[in-house]
């Protein structure tokens, strides 16, 4: 036994004296994918990772005078703070709801568009669909929310077009209850045509000779969808589904604050537009870091939960 221990640990260690010998080599044959594969890997830890060593000033009383270690240490009063606050519950609320909403009816409409493209038989009238829903992706967000804002406004193109079926000509964004809705539909706009583009691609991707042994099966574009297409990019629904159940409760503060008001704060303001306004506006760098910190650790806890599920379910995961 001791015998084939020490042959095992030689082998072992000429393997592992290999693989290094074969670094230089394979930098020397594949230097251009290294290269363009540093270029992510630097932006990440940049932008991603280095900013984190900043999360620790949630458990201080920061003064930018003091700095991040200079700071005296506060322990969990910031995060009692929070919880116990009045704002609590409604940016809880606020932002599951709106994520939840965005979640059910912004994430099938891409999968349902690139299904109706694809039974297109037109290749000049897909490509001209096509450029028409990408492009509002590509407009800036200001802009965006600009355009929307007129349109919802007092005498704005929606606004006219419900007082003409019976509803009163008011500023849609001046009542609560609107908001999300003008949120969601808006969003939905913006980015169906670009989020359709990875399922075309994967539709793309699928054997054409399934759906040639289907049509000899007699079936029709139904069942083809139903039975060859959506199982086909299944897959590829469910890893977009984990990721974005693992986003659930990061929404952008930019399009929030471009549309909300005081008025309508009770159903508008989340966690990140409460984050700007404590961090950017308030200068209350520690409480903004508190609520940004535990608004992260939600979303870590919804992206393994979901991919324990998924893993469970149909054997597709992230990990």
């Amino acid at each position: 036994m001791d015998a084939i221990g020490e042959s095992g640990k030689k082998l072992k260690s000429i393997q592992d004296q290999s693989f290094f010998k074969r670094i230089p080599n394979d930098w020397r044959r594949n230097k251009g994918v290294y290269l363009l594969a540093m270029l992510p890997m630097l932006y990440y830890i940049i932008f991603r990772y280095t900013p984190m060593f900043g999360l620790v000033i949630a458990f201080k009383r920061f003064t930018p005078g003091g700095g991040i270690w200079g700071s005296p240490w506060a322990g969990l009063a910031n995060f009692k703070m929070f919880f116990g606050s009045y704002y609590f519950w409604r940016l809880v609320s606020n932002t599951f709801l709106l994520s939840f909403y965005n979640l059910i009816w912004g994430f099938p409409i891409p999968i349902i568009f690139a299904l109706l493209l694809n039974e297109l038989k037109s290749s000049r009238f897909k490509k001209a669909v096509q450029t028409i829903t990408y492009m509002p992706h590509f407009i800036s967000m200001v802009v965006i929310c600009g355009i929307v804002l007129n349109f919802v406004s007092q005498n704005g193109l929606i606004t006219s077009l419900l007082s003409y079926l019976g509803m009163p000509a008011n500023n849609l964004l001046l009542d609560a209850r609107n908001f999300r809705t003008v949120y969601i539909a808006s969003g939905i706009w913006q980015e169906m045509g670009w989020s359709s583009i990875i399922y075309i691609a994967a539709i793309s991707g699928l054997d054409q000779e399934i759906y040639d042994a289907a049509t000899v099966d007699g079936a029709g574009r139904w069942r083809k969808i139903l039975h060859v297409t959506l199982p086909g990019i299944l897959p590829t629904i469910v890893i977009l589904l984990i990721l974005r159940i693992g986003a659930m409760m990061n929404i952008g503060f930019e399009k929030i604050i471009l549309l909300y008001n005081p008025s309508i704060y009770d159903s508008a303001d989340v966690i990140s537009s409460f984050v700007y306004r404590k961090g950017i506006i308030q200068a209350d760098y520690s409480y903004s870091t508190t609520v940004g910190l535990f608004n992260s650790v939600i979303n870590l806890f919804l992206l393994i939960c979901a991919n324990m599920l998924s893993r469970k379910v149909n054997d597709t995961s992230l990990w």
